[in-house]
């Protein structure tokens, strides 16, 4: 049993959850989190990043039309809720496609990702949007800029810190502003009980595991409040959220 408090509740009531070897994942008996225990460390966590998309090479960058038509669908939808057309973050961005989508529906479009590949492949294509190749909890703390609609979709999976991951979005989030999150659902009732013949189970990239019940706790911690969440078909979450004034 680990002896380190749960990242979401605090509780240290833990027991191991059944995991096919070599990984292993502990489940908070409290609220329902389940992570890998251990974690990676910064070390392996840079290796594992260092360049995931070999050089934007690799397949994901070469449907570019398929996309923004998906990413402008979310952006609609996005847009619609955030409390005006002003500032637009996405953690995580990639190659970049959230971030012109929100661009041409008026915002000021702004874009993070840890792969300096994808960054390079941002700025070329879409050069009327800013992008940076830095994790959000140093840019928080060093901007003075301050975001209407900040999101981040298939990351929060991937931290080892999910308090300091969203301490920085509260940070750079306007009181009002909106915060759209998606993440896999490992209490899914389409998830494959074999853990390895579920996509969203891939230790150690993904460590940390979230449930519908237990992710609004730890948005609550940070003066962000659910105001709704989408269905999914698929096993995962996709929730809103607004910064409290």
């Amino acid at each position: 049993m680990t002896s380190s408090a749960c990242q979401v509740c605090g509780s240290l009531d833990h027991a191991p959850y059944p995991t096919p070897p070599p990984y292993q994942l502990t489940r908070c008996r409290g609220c329902g989190f389940i992570w890998l225990d251990p974690l990676p460390t910064d070390a392996q966590r840079a290796e594992l990043y260092s360049d995931p998309y070999q050089g934007a090479t690799t397949s994901y960058f070469a449907k570019v039309d398929k996309k923004m038509r998906r990413s402008r669908g979310r952006a609609g939808w996005l847009a619609r809720r955030a409390p005006a057309k002003g500032r637009f973050l996405d953690v995580g961005c990639s190659g970049g496609f959230m971030v012109e989508s929100m661009r041409e529906r008026g915002f000021e479009a702004h874009g993070l990702d840890l792969d300096e590949h994808s960054i390079g492949f941002a700025r070329e294509h879409f050069p009327a949007c800013h992008f940076n190749a830095i994790p959000v909890e140093p840019f928080a703390e060093g901007t003075d800029l301050r975001f209407d609609a900040i999101y981040s979709s298939e990351v929060i999976e991937h931290v080892t810190d999910a308090n300091g991951f969203i301490a920085a979005i509260a940070r750079l989030l306007k009181p009002g502003g909106t915060f759209f999150v998606t993440t896999p659902d490992i209490n899914h009732w389409r998830r494959p009980k074999d853990l390895l013949k579920w996509d969203g189970y891939s230790p150690p990239s993904h460590c940390l595991y979230f449930g519908p019940k237990n992710m609004p706790i730890l948005m609550a911690r940070h003066g962000l409040k659910l105001k709704h969440r989408r269905p999914s078909f698929k096993p995962g979450i996709k929730m809103l959220f607004v910064k409290e004034a």
